[in-house]
């Protein structure tokens, strides 16, 4: 069964993501295009407009290089391959974090996200090809927030030596000892093939994603290649001159402060990233020591260029640089042929920082679209939702509340003593008034004596409920096991949970999503097994 409730009555996401999907007048200015089918024409016309043969050629070059020969890939990959070259194919874009073995469940989510929308689009523009493409993050160097996963409650982690360079360089030595081989049996030898078969963790990450979505024809691509680091060079150029990005997005952050809304990243004079010799990827900083160094530093270097020296190495080495969040979508932009692209909360929020470094630029803004989240329950859960006389909707209500829901169904008697509370504070106020007739100096001795009655009055309503929930013990148990479950430490499945915990158990699962996504809907979903 699939079901949808609004983003808002989740309780779970920012007032940003609530307000987009509400069409707020006041973050129209932030955006190119609404996320409606019919918008999409007039963003196929840009795009078509800015996007070059070469531009295309260059990355139907690279994906074939990053594909290799031999094993072909799957054929609906292949398929989507061949129609990259063709001019009137557009693309379908998010992008992730090189999580092991996918991570939480929205790195699934987004992907579905991607794969349905591309099917929408040929149905509504048939005279076009839409090919849903996975963005790898293979140059974050943030290796502590990738390298674990949480599978029925117990967290697996990879300690390799990190040397603060791009992750998806990264060798897998250590990985099948120390990960794989913990692994429950039930995992499917798939999972553990993409590791075992590669040499760094974007190609195992790759591997894994075409394993999982090779048949809808997602391709996955790793910008960090020296073929695709070419397109770079006129970004490189404008910023290392100008620094265009970072006067954009203060100006953008000032307005978005000013109708509300806290910026989501931090913008620094260069947007850039320089990858060293050693492999460490670190930031270009203008020098303000008034040292030897004219321009800018390597930071935790000893290097430091002028701004001639540094166009010079971006025009030769581009592939040494790196941009960091603020550029990485505008290189994006510049390598796709993409209409439109879906993140998280986050995301959107950090998208809506950016229109004006598109202009800066002169690269069209993608459309903006925030992934499906879902919650699953399974039938197992399901049955105890029945049992405890809660529907789906329901559980998305605290806990305490879920607590009184659950007792009154039972016939627990909702216990409070406020009418007593405010009945002993107008007796003490009647003997305050006396005291203040009588004797002022027993004013205090008054009120201290009704602090202490008001405190062992709310001591007996605390110890009565306690009481009348030991009559429901069981059932209470249940419900906070299935909270629990369902939101696990408070949040959602989504953001903790791995596709394996339900895959396992249902090998459908992504057609199950594919069936029950409607991107352009903007509603969270429900699944629940029948």
């Amino acid at each position: 069964m699939v079901q949808t409730i609004s983003y808002a009555e989740t309780g779970s996401f920012s007032g940003l993501l609530t307000d987009y999907i509400a069409q707020k007048p006041s973050l129209a200015p932030f955006y190119n295009r609404w996320p409606a089918l019919e918008n999409f024409a007039a963003q196929i016309e840009e795009k078509k407009a800015a996007y070059t043969p070469e531009a295309r050629r260059r990355l139907v070059a690279a994906l074939r290089d990053q594909y290799g020969l031999a094993p072909e890939p799957e054929p609906a990959i292949e398929e989507s391959l061949l129609l990259l070259r063709e001019p009137t194919t557009f693309t379908v874009t998010t992008g992730h974090q090189l999580n092991l073995l996918t991570g939480p469940l929205y790195f699934i989510y987004k992907i579905v996200s991607a794969i349905k929308l591309a099917r929408q689009l040929k149905e509504a523009y048939p005279e076009y090809d839409f090919v849903p493409v996975y963005w790898m993050a293979t140059e974050d160097h943030d290796f502590a927030e990738i390298n674990h996963f949480s599978l029925f409650g117990k967290t697996y982690s990879w300690d390799a030596a990190n040397p603060g360079g791009p992750v998806g360089r990264l060798p897998l030595d250590g990985f099948a000892e120390q990960l794989l081989s913990q692994l429950p049996p039930e995992v499917p030898a798939a999972f553990h093939k993409a590791y075992t078969e590669s040499k760094n963790l974007a190609e195992a990450t790759r591997k894994l994603a075409d394993t999982l979505f090779g048949e809808f024809g997602l391709v996955t691509l790793d910008a960090d290649r020296p073929g695709l680091k070419q397109a770079l060079v006129p970004l490189l150029e404008k910023e290392i001159s100008e620094h265009v990005s970072n006067a954009a997005v203060q100006a953008t952050n000032a307005q978005l402060t000013a109708a509300g809304y806290k910026p989501q990243v931090y913008s620094r004079p260069i947007n850039l990233f320089f990858i060293t010799d050693e492999g460490k990827r670190e930031r270009l900083e203008p020098d303000t020591s008034g040292a030897d160094c004219v321009e800018v530093t390597i930071r935790n270097t000893a290097r430091c260029h002028s701004q001639a020296e540094l166009l010079a190495l971006a025009k030769q080495h581009p592939e040494q640089f790196s941009p960091n969040v603020v550029l990485r979508p505008v290189y994006q932009e510049i390598l796709l042929p993409n209409l439109v692209y879906i993140g998280g909360a986050a995301e959107v929020a950090y998208w809506f920082q950016l229109k004006e470094v598109f202009a800066a630029f002169g690269v069209p803004m993608p459309i903006v679209l925030p992934r499906n989240s879902a919650e699953y329950i399974s039938r197992a859960n399901a049955g105890k939702l029945k049992k405890l006389g809660l529907t789906w909707r329901e559980i998305f209500k605290p806990l305490p509340e879920l607590k009184k829901q659950v007792g009154a169904a039972l016939g627990q008697e909702e216990i409070s003593l406020k009418a007593q509370q405010q009945a002993l504070a107008a007796a003490f106020q009647q003997v305050q008034d006396v005291a203040q007739r009588l004797d002022p100096t027993l004013v205090k001795t008054v009120a201290a004596e009704a602090q202490k009655a008001a405190a062992g009055l709310a001591g007996l309503e605390k110890r009565l409920s306690k009481a009348a929930e030991t009559k429901h013990e069981t059932a209470y148990t249940q419900l906070t096991a299935l909270k629990e479950k369902l939101f696990p430490s408070g949040g959602l499945q989504e953001r903790s949970e791995n596709v394996l915990s339900i895959l396992i158990n249902n090998p459908e699962f992504i057609r199950d999503l594919l069936e029950a996504f409607e991107p352009l809907k903007l509603e969270f979903t429900v699944l629940e097994e029948e």
